[in-house]
C-alpha cells in the first residue's frame, strides 16, 4: 500500500475508492443499475456508429459529428464504468497512483473533447436551419474534419498540461478517494505538496472548456428556436422545437453539472453532492445522447429499418439453403 521514504514521510502507491458507501444492499442495487446503463450506452452508441458508416444517406456533416460523439461516449464510459463495476465483484477498490492519473487523463480528455464537440454540433444545426442556402458551402467536408479534429486535439493538449503538473505531485497522506473515479479535485486533496499552480491551471482550463462552448451552444439554439417560430406549419414547428429543446436540456445538464463541480465555491452541501453531479456528466449523458440526438431521428430510424430487414433476409437464407439440400437428397 505504501513505501517508506527518507525521513518520516510515507509515499502513497495506491488509492482506495470509497464510491457510494459500503451498504451491501445499496451496492447490489447500484451495481445492477450502472451495469444496465453501461450496456445501454455501449449498445446505443455502437449502433449509431454502425449506421452512420453503413448507410450512404447518413454521410452528411450532422451524422459525421454524431458518429464522432458516439465514438467519444464509448471511450468516455469505458474509462470509468468497467473499473467502477469491477470493485463490488472482486472486492478490490484500490488503484495505483499511476493508474489513477491515467484514468484522470482519459476521462478528462474525453469530457473536454465533448464540450467542444457539442458546441460544434449546435453550430452545425444553426447553419442548417438558419443559413440553409449557405450550409453546403460553409459546412463542407474539409471544414467538418477540421472542426472534429480540433475538438479532439484541443481536449488532448489541454488535459496533457494538467496531467504533467499532476505527475509532479507527491502523495504521502491519506489515500482514500471519496468518489467513484479519479477526479481532479479528489486527487489534489490527497496531495502533500503545494497545489496552487495546478488548481489555477485547472480553473482556467475548465472556464475555457465550458463557458465559451456552452455560450455558443445556447446562442445557436436561441437563433434556431427564433427561426423555428417563423415556420408557418404548426406540426413542423412543434416537431423541430421538441427536438431542439431536448438537445438543449441534455447539453445544459452536461455543461451545468461540470461547472457546478469545478467552478462554484466548495461549500459543504456541494461537496456532498459532488458524486451525484458527476454521475450526470460521466454516466447519464453518454447513455442519453444516442437516444436524444439520433434514435429519434427519422433518417436514423429508416437506416435502422434497412439494417434489420437485411439481417432478417440473411437469417432466412440458411433455412432456405438447408431445405433445398434436403429436397435434393430426397430426389
Amino acid at each position: 500500500m505504501a513505501n517508506r521514504e527518507q525521513g518520516n514521510e510515507t509515499a502513497v502507491t495506491q488509492f482506495i475508492f470509497l464510491g457510494f458507501g459500503n451498504i451491501p444492499q445499496l451496492q447490489i442495487l447500484l451495481f445492477l443499475l450502472f451495469l444496465i446503463i453501461y450496456i445501454l450506452t455501449m449498445a446505443g452508441n455502437i449502433l449509431i456508429m454502425v449506421l452512420v458508416v453503413a448507410d450512404q444517406h447518413l454521410h452528411t456533416p450532422m451524422y459525421f459529428f454524431l458518429g464522432n460523439l458516439s465514438c467519444l461516449e464509448i471511450c468516455y464510459t469505458s474509462t470509468i464504468l468497467p473499473r467502477m463495476l469491477s470493485g463490488p465483484l472482486t472486492g478490490d477498490r484500490t488503484i495505483s497512483v499511476s493508474g489513477c492519473i491515467a484514468q484522470f487523463y482519459f476521462a478528462s480528455f474525453f469530457a473536454a473533447t465533448e464540450c467542444y464537440l457539442l458546441a460544434v454540433m449546435s453550430y452545425d444545426r444553426y447553419l442548417a436551419i438558419c443559413k440553409p442556402l449557405h450550409y453546403a458551402t460553409l459546412m463542407n467536408g474539409r471544414f467538418c474534419h477540421q472542426l472534429a479534429a480540433g475538438s479532439w486535439i484541443n481536449g488532448c493538449l489541454a488535459i496533457a498540461i494538467i496531467t504533467c503538473l499532476m505527475l509532479q505531485l507527491n502523495f504521502c497522506g491519506p489515500n482514500e478517494i471519496d468518489h467513484f473515479f479519479c477526479e481532479a479535485t479528489q486527487i489534489i486533496n490527497l496531495c502533500c505538496t503545494d497545489t496552487y499552480l495546478i488548481e489555477v491551471v485547472i480553473t482556467i482550463l475548465v472556464v475555457l472548456f465550458t463557458l465559451p462552448p456552452f455560450a455558443l451552444t445556447v446562442v445557436s439554439y436561441v437563433c434556431i428556436i427564433s427561426t423555428i417560430l417563423t415556420i408557418p406549419s404548426t406540426t413542423g414547428r412543434q416537431k423541430t422545437f421538441s427536438t431542439c429543446s431536448s438537445h438543449l436540456i441534455v447539453v445544459t445538464l452536461f455543461y451545468g453539472t461540470l461547472m457546478i463541480v469545478y467552478l462554484l465555491p466548495k461549500t459543504n452541501t456541494l461537496r456532498d453532492l459532488n458524486k451525484v453531479f458527476s454521475v450526470f456528466y460521466t454516466i447519464l449523458t453518454p447513455m442519453t445522447n444516442p437516444f436524444i440526438y439520433s434514435l429519434r431521428n427519422e433518417k436514423v430510424k429508416e437506416a435502422l429499418r434497412k439494417v434489420v430487414c437485411k439481417c432478417a433476409d440473411f437469417t432466412r437464407i440458411p433455412n432456405w439453403f438447408f431445405l433445398r439440400l434436403k429436397g435434393d437428397e430426397w430426389s
